[in-house]
């Protein structure tokens, strides 16, 4: 009985804790794709990718600008964007499930995919490089 109650308490604790979204910053997103890429990032490439259209008719400079360091203007709803640098915007890169979810709807408008685990890790460190 006791044995059971242990394993179900067990359970519990690593189903929240695998489940909920963590609090995070953009510096340890950045090193989470680097290590999933087996890859270091890089600035250069992740502007290059920034800055580039990539088979669709926009990039992500077309909404959040180039630097993306104020705000930006959706190319095509025409809401306003908070800036995306999180030297301009503390408040971003801190929700994961934010994060997965614009990456993954931002690099389908773009891409027409989604981006790749290296992409990622360019595109933050890109990101983290520009400081005020």
């Amino acid at each position: 009985m006791k044995n059971s109650l242990i394993k179900k308490t067990l359970w519990i604790l690593l189903g929240a804790c695998c489940t909920s979204t963590w609090a995070l910053d953009a510096t340890t997103l950045e090193k989470q794709y680097a290590a999933q890429a087996n890859q270091a990032p890089s600035v250069s490439r992740g502007e290059q990718f920034f800055q580039s259209k990539h088979g669709k008719e926009w990039s992500c400079a077309s909404c959040h600008k180039s630097p993306p360091t104020s705000d930006g203007l959706h190319a095509s709803t025409n809401k306003s964007i908070a800036p995306l640098a999180p030297a301009f915007n503390a408040k971003r890169f801190t929700d994961e499930a934010k994060v997965n979810k614009w990456f993954k709807r931002n690099c389908n408008d773009v891409l027409g995919r989604e981006c790749t685990v290296v992409e990622k890790a360019d595109v933050m460190a890109y990101l983290n490089s520009l400081k005020k």
